[in-house]
């Protein structure tokens, strides 16, 4: 992969949004249950899990994980 000045742009902003306080994606699919019942009852999530949140926010992966079991949930409900 050759280093562009668009390459090094994206990995600088990724790099300057991490926090030091951040999950991974295992712990973050630990929680996923939690944080989209949270979702359905209409609770604050960035208040509620704000770690998940932010995670989700910017792993795609995991939203996408989430977003499956949101749905599959309210198929339940």
């Amino acid at each position: 992969m050759k280093l562009n000045p668009e390459v090094l742009r994206k990995m600088i902003n990724v790099l300057a949004a991490t926090r030091p306080d951040e999950i991974g994606c295992d712990d973050c699919f630990e929680q996923l249950g939690e944080f989209a019942e949270l979702h359905l009852a209409g609770k604050s999530l960035e208040n509620a899990m704000p770690l998940i949140q932010d995670h989700l926010s910017k792993c795609k992966d995991c939203r996408e994980e989430y977003e499956a079991l949101l749905e599959a949930v309210k198929a339940i409900k």
